[in-house]
């Protein structure tokens, strides 16, 4: 969303604990309710304007990071959905792949507008990342949209691809979206993947976590009542927002789940959803480790991804992925 130019908000704390990048970034953010509510999650022309200009602001500013990785990227249709196919210039020849979810409330940017952080992602992996064109809300429901992500798992099962080789990634509610695919491809038989990666995951539609209320203020992000609550309405109706298809918390995760790892902040309004996700995992009985870095925003290592804190985030991903799919250190 674009934001005001108006200084940072006064309630914006500026931690001494934190890199003197994560304090410049800090800086910079803006205060929430200083940007227009979003639209009435039914107003379909009007999301497909805010949509619109939003995809027209992002597009440049991902293009530094596409840039300096420079890998090869092509557009492919894979389960008869539109994707990115992201080769990093240091790809393994180990057959190893991701799938990238990319966040935005659901309702924002596109696998274009977020080839920055997939080319990240893909660097710092070494793995092909295929970056997921998914149906934007309100446009589609929850439902239709995880279907998507599970068509291109399975259009890559048919080319040959195996779920010991793959890796999941989201961000926001990408991260969010990529926890209930899992779930989904679990539930239909498909199958799971070797590795989750969830980074500052929007696990809970609702606005039942604890840090809703604590950290409303510690985050210049999306406000609930002006933002959020619109954006969950537009991927799917309240009376849906518990399933576990929309927010994956609300998982059974006894049935199986992959190794996972959860990365986040301690400013992020989302906090309690990544905790109560964690503990779902471990008290289910699977691998989970919840990875929190004090005094950080929403989605920092990728934002600010020279930042100490990001560098030592980005290098845990890689680490979590390699151990689990058995590859040799680069």
């Amino acid at each position: 969303m674009t934001t005001s130019d108006s200084p940072v908000t006064p309630f914006l704390n500026i931690p001494e604990t934190v890199s003197a990048d994560a304090q410049a970034f800090l800086k910079t953010l803006r205060d929430p309710a200083l940007s227009p509510p979003f639209p009435e999650p039914s107003d379909l022309a009007a999301w497909s304007r805010v949509q619109a200009a939003i995809e027209a602001d992002a597009l440049p500013k991902s293009k530094a990071l596409v840039d300096h990785f420079a890998p090869t990227v092509a557009e492919r249709l894979i389960g008869g959905v539109p994707v990115l196919d992201v080769t990093p210039r240091n790809a393994q020849a180990d057959g190893a792949l991701a799938v990238y979810t990319h966040g935005g409330a659901h309702t924002f940017y596109s696998a274009k507008s977020m080839l920055g952080r997939a080319a990240l992602f893909a660097d710092d992996t070494a793995l092909r990342t295929i970056s997921i064109d998914y149906t934007l809300a309100p446009h589609a429901k929850f439902r239709a949209i995880t279907d998507q992500v599970l068509s291109v798992i399975r259009g890559l099962g048919d080319e040959g691809h195996d779920l010991a080789n793959l890796v999941i990634y989201g961000d926001s509610s990408g991260g969010g979206l990529a926890a209930s695919s899992i779930l989904k491809m679990r539930d239909e038989g498909l199958g799971i993947p070797a590795v989750a990666i969830l980074v500052s995951p929007w696990a809970d539609l609702t606005p039942a976590g604890d840090t809703e209320f604590t950290l409303r203020h510690a985050e210049a992000n999306y406000l609930y009542e002006r933002h959020s609550v619109k954006a969950a309405g537009a991927y799917s109706d309240p009376q849906d927002q518990k399933h576990p298809y929309a927010s994956p918390v609300y998982g059974d995760f006894s049935k199986g789940f992959p190794p996972t790892l959860i990365q986040g902040g301690t400013k992020e309004i989302l906090l309690s959803g990544f905790i109560r996700l964690y503990q779902a995992i471990d008290q289910a009985g699977y691998e989970a480790k919840l990875d929190l870095y004090e005094g950080m925003p929403h989605n920092f290592a990728s934002r600010i991804p020279d930042a100490p804190e990001s560098l030592i985030a980005r290098g845990k991903i890689a680490n979590f992925i390699r151990r689990h799919l058995g590859r040799a250190s680069s």
